[in-house]
């Protein structure tokens, strides 16, 4: 018997003393076929006083589900727990195993293997079935990690990134970044300023005071909360954003300019079908080799294309021209030229116009953009890992769910004390 019990304490990954396994067998369980363990947990001693003379009174058979390797097969083990009586201080006890807290039919290892899984990029359906559970016994397990995550108000990172996404009932969430290690400072449910100010305020000045950038788009109001929280914080404006606000603009112009030419004109098959081209660097475009098209009937290289289109309207040249010098000034991080362009009088696009007065507006912000090295890629870069958590959950409806799920496979989860985190799943 005792070379049966270590065997198949060795096969389950079982150390515990108390526990002793008798027999296994195959049993249909719910029209599939389940491997049975049967054991017993021994109680050596009063639990209350420690004594040993103890009075042996039945057992609780409890069926326990167990992880396995093979999740074709499931493994219960049939636990007999023994209800003793003190002889000494006369009370009740039931043994207790770490295999298994009290009152619960799932086993620690279970739920430890499904916490592991919720670090993975995975449904919630596919991990109850890999590890023969309910889906709302992950969803215990997940529910157990929200006090798991411990914020301190004490310190913040020298450069941080602001942004906001897409999550619970299509709100936007406010997401807060690291600049240097990527890793994620804070995620509110909601990017409403007041929130925001009642959030930062929370801080201690010096953790505030230690704060020297903020990355962030051209949103409004995060400048207001910059200026409110962080007395040292430069303002950075993201330079994807910037080229992105400009190209859109003369995007649009071209659009603007190809409706005043016939459909069948070579003008029009020239602005709208390599309408990609336009939105090149220039340094970018084939010169050397043409290419025949049929929209416009010819063969002409890139270079050719862009340039006989742009020399269609003055104001298209002109906005061309100051796009293609921004970017490069963008680039170089050469501030001086940037501060030139935004202040160009030349004759350009209505919105482009608008595109630079607001950068104007914004115009230490914009320059900072260039001359430093923060950006908000890298928050970019995780609002994207977030959509692909909610893709493929189909979607959250509860926000704490979503920051959990979030935090798990950001693999910021912070082991300490594990057993409690089982105690209620």
């Amino acid at each position: 018997m005792s070379s049966f019990n270590n065997c198949i304490k060795f096969e389950l990954d079982i150390k515990e003393k108390n526990i002793v396994f008798k027999d296994y067998f195959y049993k249909m369980v719910q029209m599939k076929k389940h491997k049975i363990y049967e054991a017993e947990l021994i109680q050596p001693a009063c639990p209350f006083c420690g004594s040993l003379d103890l009075l042996h009174n039945g057992h609780l058979i409890t069926n326990i589900h167990y992880p396995t390797a093979n999740a074709s097969l499931p493994v219960i083990i049939r636990l007999a727990k023994q209800r003793v009586k003190c002889r000494d201080c006369e009370r009740w006890s039931m043994a207790q195993s770490e295999l298994v807290n009290k009152y619960c039919s799932i086993s620690n290892a279970s739920k430890l293997k499904v916490l592991s899984a919720l670090t993975e990029d995975r449904s919630m359906t596919s991990i109850a079935r890999e590890n023969n559970v309910s889906i709302n016994t992950v969803q215990r397990v997940l529910g157990n990690c929200s006090h798991r995550f411990i914020d301190s108000y004490e310190y913040l990172p020298a450069h941080l990134a602001f942004d906001e996404f897409k999550g619970v009932d299509r709100q936007l969430h406010f997401i807060c970044l690291d600049g240097d290690s990527h890793q994620v400072v804070q995620i509110l449910r909601t990017r409403y300023k007041k929130n925001l100010l009642k959030y930062f305020g929370r801080f201690s000045p010096q953790a505030r005071a230690n704060v020297k950038t903020v990355t962030m788009d051209l949103n409004f109001y995060y400048q207001d909360i910059v200026r409110a929280c962080f007395p040292n914080a430069q303002i950075v404006i993201d330079r994807f954003h910037m080229i992105q606000m400009l190209t859109r603009s003369f995007n649009s112009l071209r659009v603007q300019v190809m409706k005043t030419f016939d459909k069948r004109s070579r003008q029009y098959q020239l602005l709208k079908s390599p309408w990609k081209l336009y939105l090149k660097k220039y340094d970018e475009l084939e010169k050397i080799h043409p290419r025949y098209n049929w929209h416009y009937k010819d063969c002409l290289t890139q270079a050719q294309v862009v340039t006989e289109g742009i020399n269609t309207s003055t104001t298209l040249e002109n906005s061309y021209n100051l796009m293609q010098s921004f970017i490069q000034a963008v680039e170089t991080g050469n501030t001086h030229e940037l501060k030139s362009l935004i202040n160009c009088q030349d004759q350009i696009g209505t919105l482009m116009h608008k595109t630079l007065l607001t950068f104007k507006h914004n115009l230490t912000a914009v320059l900072n953009g260039a001359a430093l090295p923060y950006s908000n890629g890298c928050l970019e870069g995780f609002n994207r890992k977030i959509k692909q958590i909610e893709r493929t959950a189909f979607g959250y409806s509860n926000f704490t769910n979503l920051l959990i799920r979030i935090r798990l496979e950001e693999n910021q989860y912070k082991e300490k004390e594990p057993n409690s985190l089982l105690m209620n799943a």
